[in-house]
C-alpha cells in the first residue's frame, strides 16, 4: 500500500478547488461593487490597496519556496529566469490571495490609511498563510489574522476611518465629525439596555440593505444572503459551518434577547435580527467561516466548528471588551479545527445523537452563563429610576 501525502483542502465532492475559489470571487464581487459604489474612491482605494498587496506577498513567497534548482538569483531579471519562476506558479496562486484580500478589504471601513492596508495586508497573507507554506497548509484564516492585527494596533486610525466613512453612508448620524452614538453595535456595547435607542436609529431595513456606517462588507445583508445562496447551489462552501455558526449565535441571541425582554421588556424578535444582520457576522458566516482549507474534514466537526464560531461571538458581543467579535470567534474556531479532527478519528462521517445533545448542552450552558451577566449589567427600569433619584 502506497500513502501519498496531501495538503487541505480535503473536498469529497465532484468540485475542483479552482472551481470554488471562482465561485467565491463570483460571490464576492457583488458586495465589492456595493462597497465601492457606496464609499467612492474610499473604498475603491482601499479595496486595490490589499489586492495588490497579497498578490505580490504571494509571489515573493511562492518564487523563494519554489526555486528552481541551480538557477542563479540574478537570472530572476532575465526573460528567461522570470519564464522559469512564472512557471512554478498555477491559477490557484492567484485565486487564493485575491480572496483573502478582498475579504480582508471588506472588513476595513473605507477612508483606512494606505499604509494600514498593507501591513494589515501582509500581516495577514505572511503570518496567517504564507509561514505554513504555499497554498493549504495555513491553519488560521489569512484575512482575520490581518484584520485583528489592524484593530488591536491601528484602532484609532480605523474609528477616524469609520467616521469619514459614514459622512458619506449616513451623513445624518455624524455631529461634529464623529459617528453620534456610534455603529450600530458600538451603540449598544456594554450596555444592552440602549437596544431600543439602536433600533431607532439603525433600523432593520437599515441593516438588511446596508443604509448604516461600519466595515465595507458588512453592509449589505441582502447581497450577503444572495451570495451564500449561490455558493451552496454551487456547492462551493459546506453549508455545515455557516448554518452551524448562525445556530450557535442565533439561540445565544435569542437567549440575551428573552433576558432583555424579562428586565425592560425588549423586543425578542427586533432584538435577535439586529444582531444577526449588525455588524461582520454574516459576511464572517458566509465567506469566513466556510473556508475549506482552515475547516475540519469531517460533517459534525463542521457543524461544531460553526456552532463554536457562533458561541465565541456571542461571548464577546454580549461580554466581551469588543462590540463585534466575529473575526476573533473565527481565529478561535480554528484553533480547535485540528482537534475536532482528531477526535473523529475512527469514528463514521455523520452525526449521533450523542454529539449532537452534547453540542445544544454546550450551547445551553454557555447561554445561561450569558444571560447571568447580562442580566447583572442591565438594571430594570424601576431600579434605574430609584438609583438616580437617589443620587440626586
Amino acid at each position: 500500500m502506497i500513502f501519498k501525502r496531501e495538503t487541505s483542502p480535503f473536498i469529497r465532492k465532484n468540485v475542483s478547488v479552482k472551481r470554488m475559489m471562482l465561485d467565491v470571487i463570483i460571490a464576492l464581487v457583488p458586495v465589492t461593487l456595493f462597497a465601492m459604489i457606496q464609499n467612492g474612491w474610499n473604498g475603491v482605494y482601499v479595496i486595490i490597496t490589499a489586492i495588490i498587496t497579497m498578490l505580490l506577498a504571494e509571489f515573493v513567497a511562492v518564487a523563494l519556496i519554489k526555486w528552481p534548482d541551480g538557477m542563479p538569483r540574478k537570472d530572476l531579471f532575465t526573460k528567461e529566469g522570470f519564464k522559469k519562476i512564472v512557471a512554478q506558479f498555477n491559477i490557484n496562486n492567484i485565486y487564493c490571495p485575491l480572496i483573502s484580500a478582498l475579504i480582508f478589504s471588506l472588513l476595513l471601513p473605507a477612508a483606512t490609511p494606505v499604509y494600514v492596508v498593507i501591513v494589515g495586508s501582509l500581516v495577514g497573507i505572511i503570518f496567517g498563510k504564507l509561514v505554513y507554506g504555499v497554498y493549504g497548509s495555513n491553519i488560521f484564516n489569512p484575512a482575520a489574522v490581518g484584520f485583528v492585527f489592524v484593530l488591536l494596533c491601528f484602532s484609532s486610525q480605523l474609528d477616524a476611518a469609520r467616521n469619514v466613512a459614514a459622512s458619506v453612508v449616513r451623513p445624518d448620524v455624524i455631529e461634529n465629525g464623529v459617528i453620534a452614538g456610534g455603529t450600530p453595535l458600538t451603540q449598544i456595547a456594554g450596555n444592552l439596555g440602549n437596544f431600543g435607542e439602536a433600533i431607532q436609529k439603525y433600523s432593520l431595513l437599515d441593516l438588511f440593505l446596508g443604509n448604516v456606517p461600519g466595515a465595507m462588507g458588512e453592509a449589505c445583508s441582502l447581497l450577503i444572503i444572495v451570495a451564500f445562496i449561490y455558493l451552496a447551489i454551487r456547492r462551493a462552501i459546506d453549508v455545515r459551518a455557516t448554518l452551524g455558526m448562525v445556530l450557535g449565535f442565533g439561540l445565544v441571541a435569542l437567549a440575551v434577547g428573552i433576558t432583555l425582554y424579562c428586565i425592560n421588556g425588549t423586543n425578542v424578535g427586533e432584538f435577535l435580527l439586529y444582531q444577526l444582520l449588525a455588524g461582520g457576522f454574516l459576511f464572517g458566516a458566509v465567506f469566513m467561516i466556510t473556508d475549506p482549507v482552515t475547516s475540519p474534514v469531517t460533517k459534525f466537526g463542521r457543524l461544531f466548528f460553526g456552532v463554536f464560531a457562533g458561541i465565541m461571538v456571542g461571548l464577546i458581543r454580549f461580554i466581551g471588551a469588543y462590540p463585534e467579535g466575529t473575526a476573533f470567534a473565527i481565529l478561535f474556531a480554528n484553533i480547535i479545527a485540528s482537534a475536532l479532527d482528531y477526535f473523529m478519528q475512527g469514528k463514521k462521517n455523520t452525526y449521533s445523537w450523542i454529539q449532537l445533545t452534547v453540542t445544544f448542552v454546550v450551547i445551553v450552558l454557555v447561554s445561561l452563563i450569558i444571560c447571568y451577566t447580562v442580566a447583572g449589567r442591565t438594571p430594570a427600569p424601576e431600579v434605574a429610576t430609584i438609583l438616580g433619584g437617589f443620587l440626586r
